[in-house]
């Protein structure tokens, strides 16, 4: 079979759930081959290989966290360069769309952004997007080149299949453009606990209707509940309420989840177009004449601050 290259997103050699999407997706196209580059790459093969990777090039140089971005697309070229794959799988984070972007230019070939399903095709893979907010969903393949496509989190299950996972050394020359842009400090992020907000199977939204940074503390309480991730509309966020970093929405983070749920959220088209392709939606909003009703699979009409705290207690419930 074709080989099927993968860029493994990881840190310190955790691998991360979106990488594991796209082997269960590189699986039904070909061979899996993974790439796992820095700190902790080779501590990724057990990982890599019980989901399918018949082969894992890793290669660590330190590059790779002083530079941006460039030392990564080189490596990734590289890697092309000696598998000659059927394509070129990335998740689709803000770091693997300028990374797919650049190899593509790079290697010659068309890109596909933000899929959301792969199957393989007579003349190559063949991508399933949305489109316009969502409104339109569309099929495309790669007419030229190797076809290199990111792919959004939660696009598909997360499936154990066994595969060699044979590790080799991956041999990587830096140019020096690689080491054009150097990253000079770090801040980690502060952890809450709750789940990286792309990558959530459940998330949990407030928007306007909140009315007040002291009171997101509900959506908090539902989201710990259900294990969910906090998101927030983009109203939400130029009030102050909550962090830019939770906002869905065009101008903010795109997600896919099992489960939306929308709290005090009108639903504008900006809105949608960041969580339109969630699986199930749902929505509470005191007016029935929100936009956002046009969208859901289930609708509550009804005050949040009576509806939220109801449902956080029956989840607890039941959970308990």
């Amino acid at each position: 079979m074709a080989e099927i290259l993968v860029y493994v997103d990881h840190v310190d050699g955790a691998v991360r759930k979106p990488t594991l999407e796209l082997l269960t997706l590189a699986r039904r196209l070909g061979d899996p081959v993974a790439v796992a580059l820095g700190n902790g790459a080779a501590d990724t093969a057990a990982a890599l290989a019980e989901h399918g990777a018949v082969k894992v090039l890793t290669a660590d140089a330190a590059e790779f966290a002083d530079y941006l971005v460039v030392p990564k697309v080189e490596a990734l070229q590289a890697a092309y360069e000696a598998v000659s794959p059927a394509a070129v799988l990335v998740p689709s984070s803000a770091e693997g769309k300028e990374i797919a972007a650049r190899l593509a230019v790079r290697i010659g070939s068309g890109i596909i952004t933000d899929a959301i399903d792969l199957e393989a095709g007579d003349e190559g893979p063949v991508a399933t997007q949305s489109a316009f907010a969502a409104s339109f969903t569309t099929r495309s393949r790669v007419s030229k080149g190797t076809p290199v496509i990111t792919v959004k989190p939660n696009s598909a299950p997360v499936e154990a299949a066994p595969a060699a996972g044979a590790v080799e050394a991956l041999a990587v020359s830096f140019s020096e453009q690689a080491h054009g842009t150097k990253v000079v400090s770090r801040t980690p992020r502060e952890s809450t606990g709750r789940p990286e907000l792309t990558e959530a199977a459940i998330v949990v939204s407030g928007g306007r209707g909140v009315n007040g940074a002291e009171n997101f503390g509900l959506i908090e309480a539902l989201a710990d509940s259900l294990g969910a991730a906090v998101g927030a509309s983009r109203a939400a966020v130029d009030a102050g309420w909550y962090p830019h970093s939770n906002q869905v929405g065009q101008t903010g983070k795109s997600v896919s989840p099992q489960l939306y749920i929308a709290s005090g959220i009108s639903g504008a088209i900006q809105h949608r177009a960041g969580m339109q392709t969630s699986k199930t939606i749902v929505a509470i909003n005191k007016d029935a004449e929100a936009p956002i009703f046009d969208l859901v699979d289930y609708g509550v009409v009804g005050d949040l601050f009576d509806v939220v705290p109801q449902l956080t207690e029956e989840v607890k419930s039941r959970k308990g």
